[in-house]
């Protein structure tokens, strides 16, 4: 929003007033909706009802600084703090990636691949705002879940939704992918959504990815580096016949399959997204392994 955009917002406008403005600076309604939302505190129908209704001072001055920011490309889930991901609101900040409906196939292929055993040990690495070892943990309240991060600030976002959404069992530690999981301690399944964008991608620089943690994003290679040491190191994490599922880049699939394949894993497969990608490849540790 500009600074004359901004002054054209009367001291105390009305929510219909609001929007129009928000239209003609050219945020799209529902957005604009969403921002009014989370300032008002008014949900979808009370906005409409209620649109006579004049914003306080403190109100205008909130929703025309995150207006300034949505029309400066900083992504809404910031903005308003929250995101849903498999049928759940999920807190979110900067410290965390937005979670994004892709990733829902991880999930799903992680309780197929659970179905037939009783009280699993999951691990998810790299948890982020804790998307997988949140979501496996109520869909499973069976399961032990254990959730490592490399980031202290990624691990509070986490922690905070599994307090917030009946999660609060889950084991969360502050680790280089496997490095500080005590010895010994094996999973029947290990879950991860890793960086896979190579290092100077395009992509990095364009839309929602500007805002996101970087490392987060790359692991400021080729993009497989990351995906390679977490195969590595399952080896020695999973039970006989254990599982590892990873997401990864939609043209990254046969490179994922060729890292399962040469740590001896079988039963390799990849799932796609909702929009038809590869998008998530894992396989099962032989019992002889």
């Amino acid at each position: 929003m500009s600074s004359a955009t901004a002054g054209a917002l009367p001291a105390t406008p009305t929510l219909r007033e609001a929007q129009t403005l928000a239209a003609i600076a050219g945020l799209p309604p529902l957005e604009a909706r969403m921002l009014l939302t989370h300032v008002t505190g008014l949900n979808r129908t009370q906005l409409i009802t209620r649109d006579d209704e004049a914003l306080s001072l403190a109100q205008r001055d909130a929703f025309a600084t995150l207006l300034a920011r949505r029309l400066a490309g900083e992504p809404m889930a910031y903005l308003i703090g929250e995101r849903e991901f498999f049928g759940r609101k999920f807190r979110v900040s900067p410290d965390v990636l937005i979670p994004r409906p892709d990733t829902e196939i991880a999930v799903e292929s992680s309780l197929a691949r659970l179905a037939n055993v009783a009280h699993p040990r999951v691990l998810d690495l790299g948890t982020g705002s804790g998307i997988l070892a949140v979501t496996i943990a109520r869909e499973r309240t069976d399961a032990e879940v254990w959730a490592t991060d490399i980031s202290p600030g990624a691990l509070m976002v986490a922690q905070d939704n599994a307090s917030a959404l009946g999660a609060d069992r889950i084991h969360f530690l502050v680790s280089d992918w496997y490095a500080a999981l005590p010895v010994g301690l094996r999973f029947h399944l290990i879950v991860s959504n890793p960086p896979y964008i190579a290092e100077g991608d395009p992509h990095l620089v364009e839309g929602d990815l500007r805002f996101e943690p970087i490392d987060a994003l790359t692991d400021h290679k080729d993009g497989l580096s990351d995906l390679a040491a977490i195969v590595r190191g399952a080896i020695g994490r999973l039970l006989p016949d254990g599982w590892l599922l990873m997401e990864h880049g939609f043209d990254q699939a046969e490179a994922t399959r060729a890292l399962l394949a040469g740590a001896g894993f079988t039963d390799i497969f990849t799932a796609r997204d909702l929009a038809g990608h590869e998008r998530c490849s894992g396989g099962r540790l032989p019992a002889s392994a």
